[in-house]
């Protein structure tokens, strides 16, 4: 075990209220570990050994058994693994854990763990200058996409992309891409990995692992017989006085930093990086001033049509160290900062701590400082975060004038609008009433906002319109989906529309053969693929009428449908008993019913009387979120 300076601090600003938060770097090799006191402020910084350890547990309890014994309640990890869910299996060692259990392992409010390349990408906005070393010419344009690379135990390759408000990081396995050699040595070295490996990609050669096997390659075509060697040997023997370099090792850098200067120039004109190339990693920062003469930038350039293009883009390498602790911090950060919104219920809450008991205002405070929390935990990890009994928690709900924990998580839900993610949990057969109840409405309330977030509106525009003018409304559905056709049919009654509702697969093809062009139907189905109502959207469209279907958008009743306003929800209809989807095509009923409601402009200035006619026959029903 070793330990590192702390970081340079990047300006003296104020402690965070919640305490320090900890980072952590997670390699194939060794971990790296940091208390953020305060923004840019990293202290304590450790490095561990992962062999030394026999899961993840084990090596954050030996980091935390080394610090002052302050209450860490935040922590972000960067892990040079895929990250997708809850449950991690790091493909360069034998640890698997799931995230949740490690949060509550250590009594955590948040835990993130992401990418170690999506935190090295995070991390550029927050370096200056002096962090960084740039390799050739071209200068950075403001708001552009940037890329970054690194070659270390493997090759992992990331990317910002701009938003009006900052960037987001793009997710990436880019460093497995094939091997694509550009001259007839590369091509050698290329023949010489397919002995080992019949699907080479780029991460073979360009890594440290890929370094050892261009020197073994390299020795092979020049009838050299050499022992293998490790790539930290390798540079060493590469970057010695010219006149005591190995001169295969030298050949072996070289080759590497082409390599390097090609794939490099490919990401940049994939991604148009011109906001600059970065590198990491744990192997070009170590080769200090060699790596700015050597043919990488000579390379990088050589695009033949496109050299001008790349030209004008800048490479940089990250000499600062520990870049990824940057990129966690600003993800944690981000996090934290997006969870409360213009909320009265929390304006409510900060409100009346006066007016609390000492044990319920340790629930207010776990309430505004931990929203994300609050809303996915069941009553008794609230309790326990919150050092209170269950009781305590369901007064402190009472006190703001809700039932309980269930009715408190929904209407906090709604009124943070959707900032705070809700994930989906199932209910197990041991849950009480209240953790039942609240997973139900947690898991209602996520898919409600994925949604929301994918709601094709111009869809719904064609919808709306096709209604408005509508001689006649039918709608068809089976099963589950039958009450979703009834409501509509009892909303677009009270529209004085002429409305009908069938259930019965016998009746759907008789109905839709007496209808009539102006006529629309209106067909409900979790799967879209049920025979007869596909055989009675095809009558009714050779009748002339138009089809709206509420359904899966890659679904065979959405191809057939004039207009398709889908419902993505997964549910397995044939073994359970479809709740989600049902509640989500009562969403676009209600969509549709108040989009009819409103009278939309007359966009051209003519056919005002005509629309108003039109629009007529809405104009008496009142609709509760219309403000009236």
């Amino acid at each position: 075990m070793t330990t590192e300076h702390a970081l340079v601090e990047h300006g003296n600003a104020a402690g965070f209220s919640s305490g320090p938060r900890l980072l952590a770097d997670i390699g194939a090799t060794h971990a790296r570990f940091t208390l953020e006191s305060s923004p840019g402020v990293f202290e304590s910084v450790k490095v561990l050994k992962c062999d030394e350890y026999t899961d993840i547990i084990a090596l954050l309890r030996a980091y935390l058994s080394t610090v002052p014994a302050s209450k860490v309640h935040h922590a972000a990890f960067a892990l040079a693994n895929p990250i997708d869910g809850d449950q991690v299996r790091m493909t360069n060692r034998d640890w698997a854990f799931s995230i949740e259990d490690v949060r509550r392992e250590f009594g955590l409010y948040t835990l993130l763990i992401v990418n170690d390349f999506t935190a090295l990408a995070m991390s550029l906005p927050g370096l200056q200058a002096k962090d960084l070393m740039q390799v050739g010419g071209g200068t950075p344009v403001p708001k552009s996409v940037i890329g970054v690379l690194g070659p270390g135990t493997g090759l992992g390759v990331s990317g910002l992309i701009p938003t009006s408000d900052g960037f987001v990081t793009l997710g990436s396995e880019g460093g497995h891409v094939n091997f694509a050699p550009v001259d007839e040595r590369e091509y050698a070295i290329l023949q010489f990995a397919w002995k080992e490996w019949p699907h080479v990609s780029t991460e073979r050669l360009i890594s440290g692992p890929g370094m050892e096997l261009i020197y073994r390659a390299l020795a092979d075509r020049n009838n050299k017989k050499v022992k293998a060697l490790p790539a930290q040997d390798i540079m060493r023997g590469a970057l010695k006085t010219e006149a005591e370099a190995d001169a295969l090792c030298l050949e072996t850098l070289e080759c590497f930093c082409g390599m390097l200067g090609s794939f490099s120039a490919n990401l940049a004109v994939t991604l148009g990086a011109f906001g600059g190339i970065y590198i990491g990693g744990g192997i070009v920062p170590l080769m200090g001033d060699y790596f700015a003469t050597s043919a990488f930038r000579t390379r990088f350039e050589a695009k033949g049509r496109f050299t001008s293009y790349l030209a004008q883009i800048p490479t940089f390498v990250i000499t600062t160290p520990n870049p990824a602790f940057y990129g966690v911090s600003a993800i944690l950060s981000e996090h934290l900062r997006g969870r409360s919104g213009d909320s009265s219920l929390m304006d409510r809450i900060q409100q009346i701590q006066a007016e609390l008991t000492p044990a319920e205002r340790r629930v207010a405070t776990l309430v505004l400082e931990n929203p994300r929390t609050v809303l996915n935990e069941a009553i008794a990890e609230i309790a326990r975060l919150a050092d209170v009994s269950q009781p305590t928690v369901i007064r402190f709900c009472r006190s703001l004038g809700f039932l309980g924990l269930a009715d408190f998580k929904l209407k906090f839900a709604s009124s943070l609008t959707g900032t705070i993610p809700v994930r989906h949990s199932q209910v197990r057969m041991s849950d009480s009433t209240h953790d039942l109840s609240a997973k139900v409405i947690d898991n209602t309330v996520s898919a409600i906002l994925n949604f929301r977030d994918q709601l094709d509106v111009r869809s719904l525009d064609q919808a709306i319109a096709l209604l408005r003018k509508a001689n006649k409304v039918e709608f068809y559905a089976m099963g589950n989906s039958r009450a979703v056709a009834l409501d509509g049919q009892h909303k677009f009654f009270r529209f004085r529309i002429p409305t009908a509702s069938y259930g019965d697969a016998h009746l759907f093809s008789m109905a839709a053969e007496l209808l009539n062009p102006g006529d629309v139907v209106i067909v409900v189905s979790n799967s879209g693929k049920l025979p007869e109502l596909l055989k009675a959207v095809d009558a009714a469209r050779l009748a002339g009428a138009d089809v709206i279907a509420i359904t899966p958008n890659q679904s065979p009743l959405a191809k057939k449908a004039t207009v398709c306003l889908a419902v993505n929800h997964t549910e397995d209809n044939a073994t359970f008993l479809s709740m989600i989807s049902r509640i989500l095509q009562l969403l676009l009923i209600d969509i549709i019913a108040v989009g009819l409601s409103v009278d939309a402009p007359d966009t051209d200035g003519a056919g005002t009387d005509i629309k108003r006619k039109e629009l007529s026959r809405f104009s008496n029903l009142l609709i509760s979120h219309l403000d009236s």
